[in-house]
């Protein structure tokens, strides 16, 4: 199936989303586990994406970071507001993220970064964008010129043991990688490693709306996406690692 006719759906959906998220600042904010927040916006943004897709395309289900979902052969999946905690704090570092997922694997995505005022967006088969521009992961084969971003540490229940990994491996990319960078959004992370700003990242965990999008991104850039232990990444992955093809064997193996 040729999904490149819901491309403009996808795009139509997160630019509701970027509407929304710069109208105004969030006029609350509140936990919904330890440490892991949300705003009003989030919530606003994922009911206006979700009342725009079961219009334009109302045999798909949707799954959202809010509201959960089923899914379903086909299904789009969408974190309204990835960055959150950002967001919270006025830090422009935060993006809406929509991929349609078939399979194992995301076939559309959509990636806004809206207080950047850039769009990235996918479809299988069709290369990897930056607005109207065909972007493309970085050549870097040396770890030593690397700029290598890492996933945000863990929360909630459990977190002292995750971050226990989290740490080990700050510090052995500290030790090696030209630059170690944590931005706080996946959306972001995956949408600089396709468009060769950032050369790798790898979050140790894998919710589809943070990374479904961004994945498909990277794949069509020409970059790899994995899990930790070097196979293909798909949305029952339990890590992200997206890399330059030159920087595989080098990260896997300091994540071995």
């Amino acid at each position: 199936m040729d999904h490149l006719g819901l491309l403009p759906v996808a795009r139509e959906a997160v630019a509701l989303g970027r509407r929304i998220v710069t109208s105004r600042a969030p006029r609350s904010v509140t936990e919904k586990a330890e440490r892991d927040l949300v705003t009003d916006i989030d919530l606003a943004v994922e009911e206006a994406v979700r009342g725009f897709l079961a219009r334009e395309t109302p045999d798909i289900g949707v799954v959202g970071e809010e509201h959960g979902g089923e899914r379903g052969e086909l299904w789009w999946v969408l974190d309204p507001v990835d960055g959150t905690a950002n967001f919270a704090r006025g830090i422009p570092l935060t993006g809406i993220s929509l991929a349609l997922v078939a399979g194992p694997s995301a076939v559309v995505a959509a990636i806004d970064l809206p207080f950047l005022d850039a769009v990235y967006t996918a479809v299988e088969g069709y290369g990897a964008y930056s607005g109207e521009t065909r972007i493309g992961v970085s050549g870097v084969r040396d770890l030593g010129r690397a700029m290598v971003s890492v996933g945000d540490f863990a929360v909630g229940e459990g977190a002292g043991s995750k971050n226990r990994l989290r740490l080990s491996l700050l510090a052995a990319l500290g030790s090696r990688a030209e630059r170690v960078r944590m931005i706080g959004s996946a959306a972001a992370d995956l949408a600089w490693v396709a468009d060769g700003r950032l050369d790798a990242t790898v979050n140790l965990s894998n919710l589809p709306w943070d990374t479904m999008a961004g994945v498909l991104l990277v794949r069509e850039a020409g970059g790899l996406v994995l899990d930790t232990d070097g196979s293909d990444h798909t949305v029952e992955s339990a890590n992200t690692v997206a890399l330059s093809p030159g920087l595989r064997d080098v990260l896997l193996g300091m994540l071995r």
